[in-house]
């Protein structure tokens, strides 16, 4: 953590129907305004109902790509954080429904870092740093080729490249 807490007073929702995972992400966060939902209903009422800096969804158990919608049509950036539904499959479908970042539970140590720059970043995606950081994570997960095998993914790097290039000339 730097100088100075981004995460301090902000208000962050995390829906996750795992009791523990509410309350392991709720101490990581310490210095923010945590609402937690363990069901889709409660979640959808907390979204069309409160002003959230961030959005933290699980995919399964909650109905969590419903939820993305709901949550990014009210202009919340929003990570999913997932076990199950770690697959290609569920990324592409965050991404193409506008998730800024996507988090396997595995990995739930990097939180906090992932949402200072959620913070940061305010609602621009997060995908350079995912590729970046997570790529060898995911190899190992879906196998090297992973990205090749969708062209979907080798398009949406490169995309995302250029136009990081043409931002920082």
């Amino acid at each position: 953590m730097g100088e100075k807490d981004l995460l301090n007073d902000k208000v962050i929702l995390i829906v996750d129907d795992e009791p523990d995972v509410l309350e392991t992400v709720a101490d990581e966060l310490d210095t923010s305004i945590v609402h937690k939902a363990g069901d889709f209903g409660t979640a959808k009422e907390y979204i069309l109902g409160y002003t959230y800096d961030v959005v933290i969804l699980d995919i399964m158990g909650v109905n969590g790509f419903e939820l993305l919608k709901i949550s990014v049509s009210r202009g919340f950036p929003t990570v999913m954080l997932t076990a199950h539904a770690l697959t290609p499959e569920a990324l592409k479908k965050s991404i193409k429904l506008g998730a800024v970042s996507f988090l396997p539970k595995e990995r739930i140590s990097d939180l906090r870092g992932f949402l200072e720059e959620v913070v940061m970043n305010g609602d621009k995606p997060l995908w350079i740093r995912f590729f970046d950081q997570l790529s060898g994570y995911f190899n190992k997960r879906f196998g090297p080729d992973w990205k090749e095998k969708d062209k979907f993914f080798q398009e949406f790097e490169d995309s995302l490249r250029k136009s990081e290039q043409g931002s920082s000339s």
